[in-house]
């Protein structure tokens, strides 16, 4: 089969390489019709993510049709269409039991955290997205063998194209987990960090909620337009302006925002000293968009985290989160207790994510959407790929 390769940071390649096949009896085997390529997997085309091998197969949003099951998949069968989430539960293990799938105990055989050089288990696996994350091959294939045939998969009706549902996979769920985290609702004010897939679509379940004010902090003007002119939100262009001191001027007694979106993460444009530390490999992660984010929120306000972060953080501003009782909720997503009500969603017209797309390419042209979608040329938001 063809699929997007990895060989070094920003060299990826679409070759041949041998067809997936089932390997456990809950094994399903899918033929992949859309994919997608997520911002959070520029961190790996960067060369950023640690213990990402040479040929590794990307792509961790991804739907189809299913091909082949194992004897013991029973909730699936051939010919189903469903979508994949981007974590592999096993379903039954502690974490599972209580619906926080992306800490799954079962599903990742890569390392976890270090802490007082003893190692922390990791939490679940990851379609894609390198060997920390269980090295388990992504979707931006024609085909994948998907484990946990039983838990993942997830039927969608054929009356919605693969464009409105595709998001069900991983961005409109992460989207939705950190707006929830947020507590926006009616009334709410809410300042998103990052207008990518994730801040974009956070900006749409946000005015779902009847949020009332939303400011969208970003550089790329497009892309704050976009915001603008669809989800109504107000620009910030860290540019041009200190984003938190605009953001406070504008609430209500200028307090700051109700809650504030970290859309961005550890790739956040910081200072020289962060910058260098960082290749020091001293820090793991900027602090930029963070220190921000306590800047702009209310005191007794919640600080909303989807964006990546690896490993320490220079100038994480602990004292103030402090003295403002702020609250902090961060994490993967645990995106299939999500589906169902996500789902309804869009079969009612409540949410269109599938608006964000601006590039419809084949999988053969896989290594040019990164190289489009990391330049943030031709006003891009999202690529889709099929096979």
């Amino acid at each position: 089969m063809r699929a997007l390769t990895y060989h070094g940071a920003r060299d990826v390649r679409v070759e041949s390489v041998p067809d997936p096949v089932i390997q456990e009896p809950d094994d399903v085997i899918l033929r992949v019709t859309a994919t997608a390529i997520c911002g959070s997997d520029l961190h790996l085309y960067r060369g950023k993510i640690p213990a990402t091998e040479e040929g590794d197969i990307f792509g961790h949003e991804f739907m189809g049709i299913v091909e082949e099951v194992g004897p013991e998949v029973t909730q699936v069968k051939k010919g189903d269409r469903v979508i994949i989430p981007f974590v592999i539960a096993c379903g039954h293990c502690f974490f599972c039991e209580h619906d926080l799938t992306a800490a799954c105990e079962k599903t990742n055989t890569g390392r976890g955290a270090i802490l007082n050089k003893k190692q922390i288990p990791p939490g679940a696996a990851l379609f894609g997205y390198s060997h920390l994350y269980g090295g388990v091959p992504g979707g931006q294939a024609e085909y994948v063998r998907i484990p946990k045939g039983n838990v993942g998969p997830f039927k969608v009706p054929g009356s919605l194209s693969d464009e409105k549902v595709l998001f069900l996979t991983d961005i409109l769920p992460t989207a939705w987990q950190a707006v929830t985290n947020a507590n926006i609702g009616k009334g709410s004010s809410v300042a998103i960090y990052g207008a990518g897939p994730v801040g974009l679509l956070s900006a749409a379940c946000a005015q779902m909620l009847g949020a009332e004010q939303i400011f969208m902090v970003d550089h790329n003007n497009y892309r704050l337009e976009y915001a603008r002119n669809t989800y109504g939100a107000i620009p910030v262009n860290f540019d041009k302006v200190d984003a938190a001191e605009f953001i406070i001027s504008n609430t209500a007694g200028q307090r700051g925002v109700d809650a504030v979106i970290d859309a961005i993460g550890f790739e956040a444009k910081g200072s020289m000293i962060e910058t260098v530390l960082t290749n020091l490999k001293i820090e793991g992660s900027s602090g930029a968009a963070l220190r921000q984010c306590i800047a702009a929120v209310r005191r007794g306000g919640v600080v909303s985290v989807p964006g990546v972060y690896a490993g320490p953080i220079h100038g994480f501003l602990f004292g103030d989160a402090f003295d403002k009782g702020l609250t902090f909720k961060m994490g993967q997503t645990h995106v299939h207790k999500f589906l169902p009500k996500l789902l309804e969603f869009i079969e009612n017209g409540d949410l269109s994510p599938e608006v964000i797309i601006t590039h419809r390419m084949n999988l053969s042209d896989a290594a040019e959407g990164y190289r489009i979608f990391d330049k943030r040329e031709q006003e891009c938001r999202k690529v889709i790929l099929t096979p």
